[in-house]
């Protein structure tokens, strides 16, 4: 099977590729296509791949599977052709613009972050356009293939590139099945026998119960102090507040639930997370240009360890970038988005039946949202494709914020297609994180004359 990585030169790529050559079941990716616009970083990426393929040969020997032949292409209907998977990872307007997207936000003394609030609109706004011109594409010159979309903002990206693609889209974020093998691991449960009762949209949901062979082991993991306050959920919100709601939510949920907390953290400290990671990022690249495979493929690490040590550490009491201790992580190939991902495309492509959190066309699952939006809900993969599972009803306090937040990713879709300004400056004064008319409207100008991807959406309309 042939898998497209559109974003091949993107930092995670090593993971997917690690992800994959775990997977030893037939028929499996044997062609691994990257594709990016930057062509220095697709041979970095070519050359630090090489090496965990050659690192896998050596341990595994004769009797391990060939690892997948890696490509690299420039031109994207070259790496789309014939694919029977497309992952989508790419960032329009590169570091430069995350950290934009956070300091127009914080000058107007709301939260800046790449996915949620404005700084989320901000991005959906410059990456639609272009996630749905990739859309025609796939169904120009790969109109079977199934896209997995990683993308930010999942959940709206997601949504949009279904319009085109019907089904065949589905978006994919770590963090929910990560509560879960979190979870499993400090209460020493398998995590293949567990099944988390969860709803929302992407990065707003909430775990209402986890079931082990039918019995939820929730209300244990929440009483004991131990368990919680080593769980990263716990770090973030405190364990008291987990008590009160008697729900484990997702992390994002921190900039809502404690918004001016986050929004100070975020101010005070010396450099935004983009800031640090594009610093972190040029350094890298930087460094391994010229490097040979195995000494890429060591700075790769080394670099990943540290960005993910980091992971949040502003909401948890301590600087931007500080390393900080893992709080129960979990395998980034196996039980990250590498590791979803590749399950995904083993329950499509050889019929192996899996259940995952995924973003996916909602249907009649959530009853308080229109059939055709996205959610982020257990879902059943096989080769007919993706079922959504009915989840517990949500809650009045669950339902408003969701149908809150949907109506912004509604609105930041078609002000993204149209060139609406009405549209998005409805989606920034409307956002729980904004909540104001006047601040939104500021927020729209802002971003229009700092970042060129957003300003060129409304110039289109001209």
């Amino acid at each position: 099977m042939k898998l497209a990585i559109l974003g091949g030169g993107g930092f995670r790529v090593p993971h997917v590729y690690e992800a994959l050559l775990r997977d030893r079941g037939a028929p499996r990716v044997d062609e691994v296509w990257l594709h990016d616009t930057d062509a220095g970083r697709l041979r970095v990426m070519a050359a630090i791949l090489a090496a965990i393929a050659e690192g896998t040969t050596n341990d595994t020997g004769a009797a391990g599977a060939a690892p997948p032949k890696v490509f690299t292409a420039t031109l994207l209907d070259r790496a789309l052709e014939g694919a029977d998977f497309v992952f989508c990872a790419i960032r329009v307007g590169g570091a430069a613009g995350r950290v934009r997207d956070e300091r127009v936000a914080l000058d107007l003394g709301v939260l800046g972050q790449e996915t949620t609030g404005p700084g989320g609109i901000a991005f959906g706004l410059r990456t639609i356009p272009v996630m749905t011109r990739i859309a025609h594409r796939i169904r120009a010159v790969a109109p079977d293939a199934h896209v997995i979309n990683f993308t930010n903002p999942a959940g709206m990206i997601t949504e949009a590139m279904q319009a085109v693609l019907g089904d065949r889209v589905l978006g994919v974020c770590d963090t929910p099945s990560g509560l879960g093998a979190r979870v499993a691991a400090a209460l020493g449960l398998d995590a293949a026998r567990l099944r988390l009762d969860y709803v929302g949209l992407n990065h707003l949901g909430w775990t209402r119960r986890v079931l082990h062979d039918g019995t939820d082991v929730l209300p244990a993991v929440l009483a004991d102090d131990g368990l919680l306050g080593a769980l990263e959920e716990g770090v973030v919100f405190g364990r008291d507040w987990l008590r009160d709601l008697g729900v484990i939510p997702n992390e994002y949920l921190y900039y809502y639930y404690f918004n001016r907390e986050a929004v100070r953290a975020t101010r005070d400290a010396p450099r935004t997370r983009g800031e640090f990671l594009a610093a972190r990022q040029a350094a890298f690249y930087e460094r391994i240009a010229a490097a040979p495979g195995g000494a890429a493929l060591r700075a790769w690490r080394e670099a990943v360890a540290s960005r993910s040590a980091s992971y949040m550490a502003e909401m948890k009491g301590a600087a931007t970038g500080t390393e900080l201790a893992d709080h129960g992580a979990v395998d980034p190939v196996d039980e990250g988005y590498a590791g979803v991902a590749v399950k995904v495309m083993a329950a499509i492509g050889r019929d192996e039946p899996a259940t995952m959190i995924l973003n996916v066309r909602n249907g009649p699952t959530v009853a308080e949202l229109p059939p055709d939006a996205v959610v982020e809900v257990p879902t059943l993969v096989d080769a007919r494709g993706v079922h959504p599972l009915p989840p517990t009803p949500p809650d009045l306090h669950q339902t408003g914020l969701m149908q809150q937040v949907k109506a912004v990713e509604r609105l930041t879709i078609g002000a993204a297609l149209t060139g609406s300004r009405a549209a998005a400056a409805q989606a920034f004064a409307l956002h729980p994180l904004v909540d104001s008319v006047s601040v939104g409207r500021r927020l729209l100008d802002g971003y229009i004359d700092r970042i060129p991807e957003v300003a060129a959406v409304f110039e289109e309309t001209r």
